[in-house]
């Protein structure tokens, strides 16, 4: 696919009205000292919506366009997100064996760009994220995907836990990649539907959602580090699913 061009929005109500209609935005650049009462609403409103943004300088803004610009450029997320509820029934409806990958709090968007790779490459169905508290679709991201994310659906749902108990419902097992867990990954059984939750190499996966798993397994660690990087964690489990499947 062919890469996209960054679409932008330009001034104060036209970012506000992006926010609050759910549009993707990657990140609001703020002209550095941009004051008044309106420009406070929409910093409130970046703010409460966990909106990235930047202040740059007035060379910046004006560099992106000139007129009308007010101090605010909004950069749209280059690649939309897709609803769960189109994807997996789409998955079902093409005869395909769904692996999902699910990610749980994964902050950094160049680790999230090479589990897309990895995934991609290994023929993932789809990938699921929240909206808070995770990495999101940027240039950074897509880049170090080597554009994979370009071919792999993103899903952002509000509660992965609620999201997790509906993929139960379609018949999609659960597999949780932890080191609490006693079992090794290669003795799941990926042959069947499934989704893989991965966590951040910090906390791991919400003990919440942890519950939610049918099955939990980790990756052996033999040397003095204590966890692998979990890009290299996700390749190892969505391969495993590979390898077992056949393909």
């Amino acid at each position: 696919m062919a890469k996209q061009r960054q679409e932008m929005l330009f001034g104060i109500r036209a970012t506000m009205e992006a926010i609050k209609s759910g549009k993707e935005i990657e990140k609001v650049l703020i002209r550095k000292g941009l004051t008044g009462r309106l420009y406070q609403e929409l910093f409130d409103l970046i703010r409460e919506e966990e909106v990235d943004y930047q202040f740059v300088p007035v060379e910046k803004i004006d560099s992106l366009n000139q007129k009308n610009n007010q101090g605010i450029v909004a950069l749209i997320v280059p690649i939309p997100y897709q609803e769960v509820e189109d994807v997996i029934p789409q998955i079902m409806a093409e005869g395909k064996n769904p692996l999902i990958l699910i990610l749980d709090q994964i902050t950094d968007v160049r680790n999230f760009g090479a589990i897309a790779r990895s995934a991609e490459c290994a023929g993932v169905n789809a990938i699921i994220i929240p909206f808070k508290n995770s990495a999101k679709i940027t240039p950074d991201s897509i880049k170090t995907s080597a554009g994979a994310l370009y071919q792999i659906p993103v899903c952002r749902v509000q509660n992965l836990k609620t999201m997790v108990r509906e993929l139960k419902k379609e018949g999609i097992r659960i597999v949780a990649s932890t080191e609490k867990a006693e079992k090794n990954y290669t003795e799941a059984d990926f042959s069947l539907a499934t989704a893989i939750i991965m966590g951040s190499e910090d906390t791991g996966i919400e003990e919440a959602l942890l519950r939610l798993a049918d099955d939990q397994v980790k990756l052996p660690i033999l040397g003095a580090i204590e966890s692998l990087n979990v890009s290299v964690a996700a390749s190892l489990m969505v391969y495993e699913a590979v390898r077992q499947r056949g393909l």
